[in-house]
Formats: C-alpha cells, sequence, structure tokens
C-alpha cells in the first residue's frame, strides 16, 4: 500500500527515485533521485486526493548526509519558498535498491 487515510490525513510510505516504466533508479546522482522520489511521491498524493501543497510534514532519509545540500536545492525548487513542510532529514545505512534518498509524506486531503 502506498498510502492510508485517517481523519482528513493521508500517510505516505516512502518513496525513492524508481522509475516506474522500468523498475529501476533513475540515472544520476542524488539530485535526480531527489527529483524522481518527490515525482513519484505526487503521485501517491493524487491517488490519495491530495498534491505536494498539502504537504504538512516530510521525512526524508538520506545514506549519505554529505547528499544533504544537494537534495535539499531539489527539495526547495518542488516545494517553492513559500512555507514548505516541517522536515526532519536522518541518515541511514542502506535503503531500497541502492536508492540515496527516500521521502515519505503526511498530507491533509482536499
Amino acid at each position: 500500500m502506498q498510502a492510508t487515510a485517517a481523519g482528513g490525513m493521508l500517510f505516505c510510505s516512502g518513496q525513492v527515485g524508481l522509475d516506474h516504466t522500468t523498475g529501476k533508479l533513475v540515472e544520476g546522482d542524488v539530485r535526480a533521485q531527489t527529483r524522481r522520489a518527490l515525482l513519484n511521491l505526487a503521485a501517491v498524493l493524487s491517488a490519495g486526493g491530495a498534491g505536494l501543497g498539502d504537504v504538512v510534514k516530510t521525512t526524508v532519509f538520506l545514506v549519505d548526509m554529505a547528499d544533504f545540500s544537494a537534495m535539499n536545492e531539489v527539495y526547495a525548487e518542488v516545494f517553492g519558498e513559500g512555507s514548505p513542510p516541517a522536515r526532519s532529514t536522518v541518515a541511514v545505512a542502506a535503503l531500497p535498491a541502492g536508492a540515496r534518498v527516500e521521502i515519505d509524506a503526511i498530507a491533509m486531503r482536499r
């Protein structure tokens, strides 16, 4: 299950930079993986009746905290300069499919 709705909220499972047409990680650095993970997250949100603008909290998991700045550039680009959601960023030993970044979210449903 990609998301669960409860009490007007949508709790989305973590998304990595998989290209769903190939089932493989997108090519490129953590920027490319972050962009794809956020696109995947947007699709999950949409299916659950929400969008990126409805996100109130995210958790970002990074295999290497040295990737934080690069991930943050894409994150800021996608969420805009307004009022981005609250965020926690955590270093982890490994992620599914060899991903460098994984992002989950909590959103308000429309």
